[in-house]
């Protein structure tokens, strides 16, 4: 049977300013009397967290654990309310494994949490620099120019009837957008540790974040490519049209490989150090700075598709031609490849990830 000290109970009952302390959640309801939480979205304190119980208040004076029910009386009215209330008791019900069971729901149930922390990620990532926001159009417009200088110029790559820079900054939206997200994903999670460390909530909100902020960093690129592109003369066809599906398919590709990799830096911190080389090296092994026409000619059928087993190739191919056109064709068989990669990535990630998220508060 779960033992809970009377005079915790109590404490975390009756002092409505000290559930920030004890990890009173949702983080909203703390601009509410407790008259008010109680009505609408009811207590949710985390004595026992670690052990994968949820406590909740309604009006009754009941405590339930797995084994057995006990009852545990209120001294006075709660802070914020009168005596002779409707509110008369407090009942507290410990139910085992009810995160387990209703995970997926407190997914929707946290979605505040998750909007609080990508708006925070957002204001403080360009924080305290001299050119803020334009680093996410600085970065990826000089890495434009070494490539179509380098591979360009010099090593002569065949463009696809296009201009060079435009084939390299196509690949290097959603690169970017790729590496950014798996980038922040990594961190996220050792960068949090105060949250994850104090109260319950679905830890998998931390890592989706990066998402969010990463996809900012994207339009704000895509706006830097249609000004190249009227640069050029160059307009795109109607394939435009499927450039959010590519999108989402980048998302997709970094979201599994993200969860792989937060889950695995709260225990061993050297992914911190291994996450940048993955990135710098998937650089080259990715289409970016070449077409991907080139892999083709120069190897077999099943050699492309074991080249496809990098979840961006697929990406990358149909970012080109959605907003490049017909010059650039898609191969959909490879796609596939690409895509079935990016799913398999998912499912181990969220796998690993849930069944390591109960240890990340004592090992971080």
């Amino acid at each position: 049977m779960l033992q809970i000290p009377k005079r915790i109970v109590t404490k975390r009952i009756g002092d409505w300013q000290g559930r920030k302390r004890f990890g009173l959640l949702p983080i909203h309801a703390q601009s509410m009397t407790p008259h008010q939480a109680m009505q609408r979205i009811g207590f949710v304190i985390c004595i026992p967290a670690a052990f994968g119980y949820k406590i909740e208040a309604s009006p009754e004076a009941v405590i339930s654990t797995p084994r057995e029910q006990f009852r545990v009386s209120k001294n006075g009215p709660l802070p914020g309310e009168t005596k002779g209330g409707s509110m008369s008791a407090t009942r507290l019900v410990i139910e085992a494994g009810r995160a387990e069971h209703h995970y997926w729901r407190d997914l929707w149930r946290y979605r505040e949490l998750f909007y609080l922390l990508a708006w925070r990620d957002l204001l403080v990532r360009y924080k305290q620099t001299v050119i803020g926001v334009a680093w996410s159009v600085l970065r990826p417009f000089v890495t434009m120019v070494v490539f179509s200088l380098i591979f360009g110029k010099m090593g002569n790559f065949p463009s696809g009837g296009v201009p060079y820079p435009l084939l390299v900054f196509a690949a290097l939206l959603p690169w970017q957008l790729f590496a950014n997200a798996l980038g922040d994903a990594g961190n996220s999670l050792v960068g949090n540790s105060h949250l994850i460390s104090k109260v319950y909530f679905p830890r998998l909100i931390i890592p989706a974040t990066s998402l969010i902020v990463s996809l900012v960093d994207f339009c704000i690129s895509l706006v830097v490519m249609a000004a190249l592109m009227a640069w050029y003369g160059f307009w795109p066809t109607a394939s435009v049209a499927l450039l959010p599906v590519f999108m989402l398919a980048a998302l997709l590709a970094s979201l599994g490989p993200g969860l792989l990799i937060t889950a695995l830096t709260v225990k061993y911190r050297d992914f911190r150090f291994i996450t940048p080389f993955i990135i710098q090296i998937g650089l080259f092994a990715s289409p970016v700075a070449y077409s991907a026409s080139v892999v083709r000619e120069k190897f077999s059928t099943l050699e492309y598709h074991l080249y496809c087993l990098n979840p961006m190739v697929g990406v990358i191919e149909g970012f080109r031609w959605a907003l490049l056109g017909p010059g650039f064709s898609v191969n959909w068989s490879g796609f596939a490849v690409s895509f079935a990669m990016s799913t398999l990535f998912l499912m181990v990630g969220i796998w690993y990830f849930r069944r390591t998220e109960r240890r990340f508060a004592d090992v971080i």
